[in-house]
């Protein structure tokens, strides 16, 4: 179908699905962080320069206003980022893949973003600050 310059081609797969709302996040449920989406974006980058190139694992720890991104890769080399955020639920440390946190901030174009983490074995749900009506959800990996 081509719409206006548009053109989009699906393709119907046989299977099984898994039912996505089951790795949804709630919205009800859980601690929510304020970012300045440039700023995280550009401390995750940094951060991710030492993560494990297979992986691209990184550590997030959450306290009071604050987020610390860690990352380590086999040569045992470290980086550490610090970034001052509007948090202020328990203490939290949660392993993502960065490559997908990045993917997400590359795409949002609000000035800030919501981060809605619940603990560290539960998905993660992404949103714009400003009420667009998009969801991104990333699942947690263990480090």
């Amino acid at each position: 179908m081509i719409i206006d310059k548009l053109k989009f081609t699906s393709k119907l797969i046989d299977g099984r699905f898994p039912d996505y709302q089951r790795v949804m996040p709630s919205e009800e449920k859980g601690f929510i962080v304020i970012a300045d989406r440039e700023k995280l974006k550009q401390s995750l980058t940094r951060a991710s320069i030492l993560s494990n190139e297979k992986y691209r694992g990184i550590r997030i720890n959450l306290k009071n206003s604050c987020l610390r991104a860690d990352a380590r890769n086999p040569e045992q080399e470290e980086a550490e980022e610090e970034l001052e955020v509007d948090y202020t639920g328990d203490e939290l440390e949660i392993g993502f893949n960065v490559a997908y946190l990045l993917d997400i901030l590359g795409i949002i174009k609000t000035e800030k973003v919501r981060i809605k983490v619940q603990d560290s074995s539960n998905s993660c749900l992404i949103l714009p600050d400003n009420g667009y009506n998009c969801k991104f959800v990333v699942m947690p990996m263990r480090l």
